[in-house]
């Protein structure tokens, strides 16, 4: 699979560990995973942002590999915060999973379905 990340030097540049545009040629195969939640596989939901966060991309690891892919296969990132409060802890979890990886982002401060979630995270990664 073949990888280009876009950044047009007459637009804002991307700060914190994303590209603002993304682009796949060669791939096989597409992955959507949908919102993943601050929860454990026995229903407990962690205390505090930092916890839930760490959480969530604990089970969106987990969806990848359930499928044979890992992070290194994320292209696209979608998060929904309930908080903006929490968007500079956000920033410094997701590139503790993320690390150098740069796929094309979005973050919305939203209300979540359960009002015990500080977050949700939904990505796309392609093989």
């Amino acid at each position: 699979m073949k990888r280009d990340h876009i950044n047009a030097m007459n637009a804002p540049q991307p700060s914190g560990g994303y590209s603002q545009a993304v682009s796949i040629e060669n791939f096989g195969r597409l992955l959507f995973v949908s919102g993943q939640i601050p929860m454990t596989s026995d229903d407990a939901v962690p205390e505090g942002f930092t916890a839930q966060a760490r959480q969530v991309w604990l089970n969106v690891d987990a969806q990848l590999k359930a499928a044979g892919m890992s992070k290194t296969d994320v292209v696209k990132v979608t998060t929904y915060l309930a908080d903006r409060q929490h968007v500079v802890e956000n920033r410094e979890i997701r590139k503790e999973y993320l690390g150098a990886l740069a796929p094309a982002m979005t973050v919305v401060i939203t209300g979540i379905f359960d009002s015990a979630w500080l977050l949700e995270v939904e990505v796309v990664a392609a093989q």
